[in-house]
């Protein structure tokens, strides 16, 4: 099978074309600068030129608060693009995983995973934006896509919590972190993984929403803290805060962790728990990250 990333220069995109050429796929990334999935006759060329099977949407505007002033031009990217990019393949006979976010929920008066069914409900202009962009997806090639959530990215490439402790670890005596916003930190291996493992089974009988983040839950401080200790310091040096004094301007989710009940319908491995993947992140990122 011949497949197509796009969105390919960050974290996550990198990442699933790693996994990818190392399951022996034939696979072509292509970043901003050579696919704008806004533009029809851009996405009609790509299509043409690599001829892809499996198509995995990894662009989206994803500045958050950018976005809260700059809606239109986020729904173009996270709702215009996905849709023509499903209305691409279901031209070419071809299968689209469109990856999308928590943020898609409110985030708030929960304390269990959401699952995949629940209704969406954003706060926010990237999480509307975002649901958009399932919402196109869905209505265009309704038997031949995948929804993938995941939250709290982090890993070698592009800036991200992890590699920004890391780096506070280095410079910094302490560092204070929210401790009011539970959820799940995935590490973007991961994802590519399981995307990997679902691309190829989507179809009548498996389509629809999946959520691809860890198991288990922590807050951000608690994350912070954990970093620490795999970097042999001192995790009281991380102090725990509450939500900062001057807001940004998208709120952030006070609960966000994701359910994971499809993986088990398919009898696909359940996202390992996320301490687990950390420790195996942090030496990989350590050694790997551009300085």
């Amino acid at each position: 099978m011949r497949w197509l990333i796009t969105g390919a220069g960050g974290m996550l995109g990198q990442d699933i074309v790693g996994e990818l050429r190392g399951r022996g796929a034939e696979v072509t990334g292509l970043d901003h600068s050579a696919l704008d999935i806004c533009e029809p006759a851009a996405v009609q060329r790509a299509f043409t030129a690599h001829r892809p099977d499996i198509v995995v949407n990894c662009a989206a505007y994803a500045a958050v608060d950018d976005a809260e002033s700059h809606e239109e031009t986020a729904l173009r990217v996270n709702g215009d693009g996905p849709r023509l990019l499903a209305r691409a393949c279901a031209a070419h006979g071809a299968r689209l995983v469109h990856v999308s976010t928590d943020y898609v929920f409110s985030g708030k008066g929960r304390t269990t995973p959401y699952p995949e069914d629940h209704p969406p409900a954003p706060r926010t202009a990237y999480g509307r934006t975002k649901l958009a962009g399932e919402m196109a997806v869905r209505e265009e090639l309704l038997d031949a896509s995948a929804v993938v959530r995941t939250a709290w990215l982090y890993g070698v490439h592009g800036k991200n919590f992890v590699r920004t402790m890391m780096g506070i670890e280095a410079s910094r005596p302490t560092v204070d972190v929210v401790d009011n916003q539970t959820g799940q930190p995935t590490w973007t291996v991961d994802v590519a993984a399981r995307i990997a493992d679902l691309g190829p089974l989507i179809g009548p009988d498996v389509n629809g929403v999946f959520h691809a983040t860890s198991s288990g839950e922590t807050t951000w401080y608690e994350l912070a803290r954990e970093v620490f200790r795999l970097l042999g310091a001192d995790p009281d040096r991380v102090r725990p805060t509450g939500t900062p004094p001057t807001p940004r301007p998208a709120p952030r989710p006070e609960y966000s962790a994701l359910a994971h009940g499809r993986w088990q319908e398919l009898g696909l491995p359940v996202p390992r728990d996320w301490r687990t993947a950390l420790h195996e992140a942090v030496p990989r990122i350590r050694k790997e990250s551009p300085s």
